[in-house]
């Protein structure tokens, strides 16, 4: 029985699984070939929730049934992992993806395919860089930012035609080692890297860094990945948080008047490793969903306020999404 919400999972070796009822039962994905593999990113159309993009290691798939089915689009990007997949909230015909190495786009609903003007550093301070986010302005679909593992915050005003490469996130090299952004239209541009939460109140000329606790004594730094800004409130936004990656320690931090001031919410069991993304629906915006790197899956139906951990482990989990059935 379908309940008010979906959840979808891309894991590590166990290919893409979905909950349909709230968190209770789940199913693995049927695709034509990715049911062992890696998928790293997915991506929910914002105007049709039936449909979902996942970005793996052996291509691009896309749903037509809130994740039952999986069809493989044909693209230039293979053999590139797929880190990120964006779907423009104001014309869905155009489709980023963030590859290792690379970004590309389509503007005719995934037939046809461009390698964008990226000028990453290569290499980078860990090899290949990675485009692990691309953020498409929900207010003006030609400024787009893209967030790079490790070079920093690259923008464009030409809807990905042309792009800059912004100034650094901080003195630090791994403080462009840039894992997530968010962007709030005529407010703040978000990214978060090993060091915290960056916030540009200036279109990414210049940016702040809010530290959150370490875990432990004697940490460098408290590590962030994904940042999640609630739907129908942007003054409300979650980082997942831990001590490293994978990390043995992790946190959902939690704002909800704009980033002056964060804590950790209380889970009912401490993660494992730090928390790797966070999901949610703007037609279920009481819906977060936050994911451990190794397998938890911990869900708020209240906007975060509180949270239950849900029986259903995965071994190691690189994504997430959520619907509303």
């Amino acid at each position: 029985m379908a309940g008010r919400y979906s959840i979808h999972i891309g894991t590590v070796g166990q290919g893409l699984w979905v909950c349909h009822d709230d968190g209770e039962t789940w199913y693995r994905g049927r695709t034509d070939d990715i049911g062992e593999g890696t998928v790293r990113s997915l991506a929910v159309y914002p105007d049709q929730p039936d449909r979902l993009l996942a970005g793996s290691d052996s291509g691009l798939y896309r749903s037509e049934d809130n994740g039952y089915h999986w069809e493989q689009l044909e693209t230039p990007i293979s053999p590139r992992q797929i880190w990120s997949v964006t779907v423009d909230p104001n014309n869905t015909e155009t489709i980023f993806a963030g590859a290792r190495p690379g970004a590309f786009r389509s503007r005719d609903g995934g037939e046809n395919w461009d390698e964008l003007p990226i000028d990453v550093a290569d290499p980078c301070p860990i090899g290949i860089a990675r485009t692990t986010v691309i953020v498409v302005d929900p207010a003006d679909s030609q400024r787009v930012f893209a967030g790079i593992e490790v070079d920093g915050v690259f923008k464009s005003l030409d809807g990905g035609d042309s792009w800059v490469h912004m100034p650094d996130l901080g003195e630090e090299v791994f403080q462009g080692d840039v894992h997530c952004m968010a962007r709030v239209p005529g407010r703040a541009t978000y990214a978060t890297s090993p060091f915290g939460i960056a916030t540009s109140t200036d279109e990414g000329e210049s940016w702040d860094y809010h530290h959150f606790p370490a875990h432990h004594e004697g940490d460098r730094f408290s590590y962030c990945r994904g940042v999640l800004v609630k739907a129908d409130d942007p003054d409300t936004m979650f980082v997942g948080n831990g001590d490293g990656i994978p990390g043995t320690a992790g946190a959902i931090q939690r704002t909800t008047d704009g980033g002056r001031s964060w804590a950790a919410v209380n889970l009912p069991q401490p993660p494992n490793s730090v928390i790797y993304w966070l999901a949610a629906h703007p037609a279920a915006p009481e819906v977060i969903v936050a994911v451990s790197l190794y397998g938890y899956v911990y869900v708020s139906e209240d906007g975060g306020a509180r949270w239950r951990k849900l029986d259903k482990e995965f071994g190691e989990i690189r994504a997430v999404a959520v619907t509303a059935n």
